[in-house]
């Protein structure tokens, strides 16, 4: 199976590992069906280990390959890192005051106006926002995989779709419970739990594209996706991990989730 899959082109192997990361937020969303409800411990410590994974994941899986393959920059290796890392981070900052949602624990929206009364339709927005940087981060590590034709990377990539997988379990029933919270049926619930991952698929295959016009940008591209997602967990997961108590137990399944894509990262890839 494993052959079969190194055989395939990048944009597929890209689809397969980002339906999986997609099929993991349905798995989360689809606890609807089995409780009534889900305490905030349970989701800060779920959210907390979502947020170690993505830490972990945009060092070993995205900074040190794209620090690696900046070794001939006449500026130094660490400028592509410096760019990208800062450049991934303005995206979706931008992204975020552009865009209308709400955080988890938040009684105010951010981005433009938006006249939606429920904070859950916000929060849908949010948890699809902030699945964007995810599926572009896998599909420009799998570009880059093909273009380097080594498959020490597609095991790299093939590594950070399993963490991104584990932790958006977490994410799924943190839109489908709080959908279920304010009356939607289980199955609707589920649905739009599960939908709001569907981004993932598209956005890596925009960054398998990415890299394939544009080869020499592949650095950048690998530091841009760690920035972006160290600034989703700054600005979103861990703040909403402190705001109803609780706290510790969110650090420590931080650190769970770090040292387990750590251990994936160098163990597999």
């Amino acid at each position: 199976m494993l052959d079969l899959f190194m055989s395939l082109e990048a944009w597929q192997q890209a689809l397969i590992a980002t339906l999986f990361t997609w099929s993991m937020t349905g798995l989360g969303a689809a606890i609807v069906f089995l409780t009534k409800g889900v305490s905030e411990n349970f989701l800060n410590i779920t959210l907390g280990f979502a947020g170690g994974i993505m830490i972990a994941a945009s060092f070993w899986s995205l900074l040190a390959p794209a620090i690696e393959a900046s070794a001939d920059n006449p500026l130094g290796e660490w400028f592509p890192a410096l760019v990208g890392v800062l450049g991934g981070a303005l995206f979706i900052y931008l992204f975020d005051k552009l865009i209308p949602h709400r955080h988890r624990g938040d009684d105010m929206a951010e981005g433009l106006p938006y006249k939606a009364s429920r904070r859950s339709t916000l929060l849908i927005t949010s948890l699809t926002l902030h699945n964007i940087p995810e599926g572009l981060s896998i599909g420009i590590l799998f570009g880059a995989a093909g273009l380097s034709d080594d498959p020490v990377m597609v095991l790299s990539a093939l590594t950070l779709a399993i963490g991104i997988g584990l932790q958006n379990i977490p994410e799924g029933t943190a839109v489908s419970m709080p959908l279920r919270g304010d009356g939607a049926s289980r199955r609707r619930a589920f649905f739009w739990g599960w939908m709001s991952a569907i981004v993932e698929p598209m956005a890596a295959l925009a960054g398998v594209l990415l890299i394939g016009f544009m080869e020499p940008v592949l650095p950048y591209a690998l530091a841009a996706g760690a920035g972006a997602m160290i600034f989703v967990v700054v600005e979103e997961v861990i703040p909403s991990t402190q705001k109803n108590g609780h706290s510790d137990v969110a650090v420590f399944a931080f650190m769970i989730g770090f040292v387990i894509m750590m251990v994936l990262d160098v163990a597999l890839g």
